[in-house]
């Protein structure tokens, strides 16, 4: 019920879900077979630099037209709102990238698009901005005036950089403040569906590593803002480390938030307002903004729960 304003109910039902397996629809397939499977790479020459014994493998997630692995959650989620009946979708972005796929996966889909960006990155970073509009996308710098939260923080700090706290309550007021009920508000990580979607990476990875004649990973290392980057490639293996593999499994997260190894384990709202239902991660507090140099990318306050609950259960290293 809390969720129902925020999200269709068919994404709702994925992120409850206990399945062990959800099947991708075909037309999303369809999609992702424009840039997807993505590239394993063997990094020959920096083994050789390291004068290592160690044979050390990438996953290239920079192929795709949005540059990053957020398409593998933003064409999922545009059909589905699709399939629901939506119309427009409203998100934030931080250094850009996920609002960039958002809009590129509406334009693919027919969805009206409305990104809510960090102020710092939306000055900083303007060919983001560009490849949002280019795609149809309408970009805004947050916090905004367009909604109460934004002026009421703007209020309090006419010179804020902004947060991806402050722009997910700017995102989320618009989508609930539709009386039309034919808009949603999409979310590029964090939440369990997000992280659902992602796993396509990992999945792929395993088939790759085969195809290398190799068994299995020793090491999964993968960098953490959110957590949909770093869950797409391990759950799969975490899955195997559950039953029994001898894997070490590594999120590396931004010193300048160290969300996993300097916050509590609490239950915090995903944005500044207070919009959103409590979650149990790891988080640095709602309201927290870092530094101007790094408020755009990797500088949620928050880790996804079920990434949190995985370091809870001694699962990640």
């Amino acid at each position: 019920e809390q969720l129902a304003p925020v999200f269709p109910m068919n994404l709702i039902e994925q992120e409850v879900s206990a399945q062990r397996w959800i099947d991708i629809p075909e037309e999303v397939l369809r999609l992702y077979a424009m840039y997807r499977p993505s590239p394993l790479h063997r990094a020959v020459f920096l083994e050789k630099a390291l004068g290592t014994p160690a044979r050390i493998y990438y996953k290239n997630e920079s192929l795709s037209p949005a540059g990053s692995h957020k398409p593998n959650t933003a064409i999922p989620q545009a059909w589905y709102n699709k399939q629901f009946g939506i119309k427009k979708l409203v998100t934030e972005t931080g250094a850009g990238q996920w609002g960039s796929a958002l809009a590129y996966a509406c334009a693919l889909i027919g969805l009206e698009c409305k990104v809510y960006m960090v102020r710092v990155s939306f000055d900083q970073k303007p060919f983001r901005r560009l490849m949002m509009h280019a795609w149809g996308a309408k970009c805004i710098a947050s916090p905004s005036h367009h909604t109460k939260a934004g002026r009421d923080v703007l209020a309090r700090d006419p010179e804020c950089p902004g947060s991806l706290g402050i722009a997910i309550s700017e995102a989320v007021e618009e989508a609930v403040g539709d009386s039309s009920g034919q808009t949603r508000y999409s979310l590029g990580s964090v939440l369990n569906h997000v992280l659902l979607h992602q796993t396509v990476i990992g999945l792929e990875v395993k088939k790759q590593l085969a195809m290398f004649g190799e068994k299995k990973p020793d090491v999964v290392i993968a960098c953490a803002g959110g957590g949909s980057n770093f869950a797409g490639l391990s759950f799969p293996f975490v899955l195997d480390k559950i039953n029994g593999a001898d894997i070490d499994i590594i999120p590396v997260e931004p010193y300048s938030c160290p969300t996993l190894t300097a916050a509590p384990f609490v239950y915090d709202h995903g944005d500044t307002a207070k919009m959103t239902p409590l979650l149990p991660m790891y988080s640095l507090g709602h309201d927290f903004i870092p530094p101007g140099i790094h408020a755009g990318g990797l500088r949620y306050h928050g880790m996804a729960p079920l990434v949190s609950q995985a370091v809870v259960e001694g699962l990640l290293a």
